[in-house]
């Protein structure tokens, strides 16, 4: 009888702290998630970068028009190497799931004060998300700090 027992809670134990719920597996293989910066008051190639990461692809973006807040970037996507793949592979490591709740697509006042801004999508499984993140992390709540910084930081390594 004791052993019977023994196994039932065991079997109950496993079952309960095998499945998390709210886990972030599922946002480490998005179809893709697109990232790039934005500075309205800037000349050069450089004003505007986007980025389409996917599973083993990341393309840039060589129309670089300025992200609008009422509809998804429409960009034209040329793939890259995959050295440089491997420079920004892990940038979905960094997605804050807290965006997945946000009602608007517009986190601060992106770009207000020529400080610029982030746009980023998120699509998996057929839905797709947007949003444009001001680059003043003081007009960002805290949990976006650290992706900022490292969207950020991989767009510096692809110069």
């Amino acid at each position: 009888m004791f052993r019977k027992i023994l196994i039932i809670t065991c079997w109950t134990i496993f079952l309960l702290t095998s499945c998390k719920k709210g886990s972030n597996s599922e946002l480490l293989k998005p179809d893709y998630l697109i990232f790039g910066h934005f500075y309205g008051e800037c000349t050069g190639e450089r004003c505007i970068e986007i980025f389409k990461l996917e599973q083993d692809k990341l393309f840039e973006d060589n129309r670089d028009q300025y992200p609008g807040s009422n509809d998804f970037y429409s960009g034209k996507f040329v793939q890259l190497s995959q050295q440089e793949f491997t420079i920004t592979n892990d940038l979905i490591n960094y997605f804050p799931r807290d965006l997945l709740d946000e009602k608007g697509a517009v986190i601060g006042q992106p770009d207000a004060g020529d400080w610029g801004g982030l746009y980023i999508e998120y699509k998996f499984l057929g839905v797709r998300k947007f949003w444009l993140l001001d680059q003043m992390k003081s007009n960002v709540p805290l949990k976006y700090h650290n992706f900022i910084d490292k969207v950020n930081e991989k767009i510096a390594q692809l110069k």
